[in-house]
């Protein structure tokens, strides 16, 4: 082979491996059209600058490594298959651990963090005083750069002090570990589906009326105490959900207090 072609052979690779790379970003954004449709190849081709044969050995490699597929006929086109993240209820653990261990890159947005008076629900779930003020944390959680949750949690000031001058932006346990020496042991979650309001479908960049899991999560420490009440939204179109059955006597003990008819998902640590 002469020095020109295997120049060019070269320079071709680079060029797939860029065009692969583009591609591949657009595919895990939100930025493709509707139900997850790609532009056509020939937009593509337009758009990174490069032919259509190009376009399609991409496209061929992305099919063949599961992130997109191809329909035919008039309703048909290239589209991208939505990765959903597993949330595993039989594992205690914060969003981040989740989202590493599934490969994907853990990001979040703090969209607000104050002190409040704890609300009646909050008062109840965490025993504390009438009157008691709460870290009040609002953070939209990122895979990939994709919004999937919205998160809303609540925590004792009295006990974590300073507690917002902490980065919110990972994990929150793993914070409260560290500087205060409370460790989540335990947390009972209730989950049920609901559909997003005007407010939440601008938070998660979803459309109004589109599924969501919420959950209801109470967490305890190494005493048992219970510090912190959150109130979380998934998105029905990028996350699983995943339990573990027992019979009977094996299953896990389940606080039925409240009378609930819901589903009451006690988990375990598996770190944060």
């Amino acid at each position: 082979m002469s020095a020109n072609a295997a120049g060019g052979t070269v320079r071709g690779r680079v060029l797939r491996d860029t065009v692969e790379k583009k591609l591949r970003h657009l595919v895990s954004s939100e930025h493709v059209g509707q139900e997850g449709r790609l532009p056509t190849e020939r937009e593509l081709a337009l758009q990174f600058g490069v032919s259509r044969t190009t376009i399609r050995q991409v496209l061929d490699d992305l099919e063949r490594a599961g992130l997109v597929v191809r329909r035919r006929g008039r309703t048909g086109g290239t589209f991208a298959v939505t990765p959903r993240v597993n949330l595993d209820f039989g594992q205690l653990a914060g969003i981040p651990s989740y989202l590493r261990a599934q490969g994907f890159r853990a990001g979040a947005h703090v969209v607000s963090a104050r002190i409040v008076s704890a609300e009646p629900e909050t008062v109840e779930a965490l025993n504390l005083e009438k009157g008691a003020v709460v870290h009040d944390i609002i953070r939209v959680r990122l895979a990939d750069e994709v919004r999937i949750s919205l998160e809303h949690t609540r925590i004792p000031v009295e006990r974590f002090p300073d507690l917002l001058t902490n980065p919110l932006d990972d994990s929150l346990y793993g914070v409260i570990a560290e500087k205060y020496g409370c460790t989540a042991t335990r947390a009972i979650e209730r989950m049920v589906a609901v559909a997003a309001t005007d407010s939440q479908a601008e938070a998660l960049g979803i459309d109004v009326g589109d599924p969501l899991m919420a959950i209801e999560r109470v967490t305890y420490d190494q005493s048992g105490t219970p510090f912190e009440h959150s109130s979380d939204l998934f998105r029905g179109d990028r996350t699983r959900v995943i339990a573990w059955a027992h019979t009977p006597g094996e299953s896990a003990h389940v606080d039925t207090e409240s009378g609930s008819a819901d589903q009451a998902l006690m988990r375990s640590p598996v770190g944060s």
